[in-house]
């Protein structure tokens, strides 16, 4: 089911940039925003992915973790 999002007080430069945006991919203000929220609430779910990875982690190593073992960790949480 899909909800509705109203935004007040939206800076008149903010609106144009937007319009602006959505305009220059042929697309309406609308779908533009909504594709721009998709991305960032993948980005944000990636995010806490990400820091649930680092947290199991330096749990099994005890305290001490190196950039090489959480990205090891996180290529294997995600599958790589």
């Amino acid at each position: 089911m899909s909800r509705v999002i109203q935004i007040r007080d939206v800076a008149d430069e903010v609106h144009t940039a937007l319009r602006d945006a959505a305009d220059a991919r042929g697309l309406s203000l609308t779908r533009y925003m909504l594709q721009e929220l998709e991305h960032l609430a993948k980005r944000a779910q990636a995010v806490h992915d990400n820091a649930a990875v680092a947290r199991e982690t330096q749990a099994r190593v005890r305290g001490h973790v190196d950039r090489d073992t959480i990205l090891a960790a996180l290529h294997e949480g995600r599958g790589d």
